[in-house]
């Protein structure tokens, strides 16, 4: 099994993918649970009388976001990747001059000299097809008669595509779905939220990002310390803007 995965990667390099799309969807989970957080958080702020809430109205629309995110993440990536993985076999199969029964059909009404222009247009490196050639090799395409082993049989490179797309729509869905459960923990050791529960909520989100900017510098080795200032760059930019709309 794990020399399949290995050779599967070999092919589609779908831990390098997979890797970057938990990077980014971790955070951008962590930043939109960070909204909806920081909307509760200024309306303690600014209503005096009000100390705390009930922690059940932080986690029902986090969770229903974080789910909504991770719904969206699997489907519109297992969608998307599906139709490139699918344009890219058609070109190869043109490439390769394997052709679908309709086209067949097409081509075997067509003059010999025709029949041999298409096969050289489907062809990466065109061949020239002399007179001589032609008279002891007619060019004749037959049509696949067993469909169902075509069906049934698939090659390493399909599998290798058919996998890696199975796992980078499940990252895809699973990176926000976890980012926006973990800011989110602190309200479910309490049953009412204050301040405090909030800030925590922040410090956690904080930590994430200084993990995200360490684990970014690792990678590509350069400077860790910049990675984690150009992360935090958005986390502050969101308090900022978050602080100056709801303040109106």
């Amino acid at each position: 099994m794990i020399k399949k995965l290995k050779i599967y990667n070999e092919i589609t390099h779908f831990s390098l993918i997979a890797r970057r799309y938990f990077v980014n969807n971790f955070y951008d989970g962590m930043l939109t649970i960070l909204g909806i957080l920081l909307g509760f958080f200024m309306f303690i702020v600014y209503n005096p009388e009000i100390t705390s809430i009930e922690s059940i109205l932080v986690i029902f629309p986090s969770l229903g976001t974080s789910i909504s995110m991770f719904i969206s993440g699997v489907s519109g990536s297992y969608l998307s990747e599906r139709a490139e993985h699918k344009k890219e076999k058609r070109e190869l199969d043109k490439a390769m001059v394997i052709l679908e029964d309709d086209q067949i059909e097409e081509i075997n009404r067509l003059p010999e000299f025709k029949v041999n222009e298409e096969i050289q247009k489907a062809m990466v490196t065109p061949i020239n097809i002399s007179n001589s050639f032609k008279k002891k090799n007619p060019v004749k395409i037959r049509k696949k008669s067993q469909k169902k082993k075509k069906s049934k049989t698939k090659t390493i490179h399909e599998k290798a595509e058919r996998f890696a797309n199975v796992l980078v729509s499940f990252t895809n869905g699973t990176a926000p779905l976890l980012g926006g459960i973990v800011p989110s923990i602190p309200f479910f050791f309490i049953q009412n939220a204050g301040m405090w529960t909030f800030i925590i909520s922040f410090l956690t989100i904080f930590i994430c990002i200084v993990f995200l900017g360490i684990l970014l510098g690792v990678i590509s080795k350069e400077s860790i310390i910049k990675n984690i200032l150009e992360m935090t760059a958005a986390f502050i930019v969101t308090l900022l803007i978050s602080f100056l709309i709801l303040r109106v």
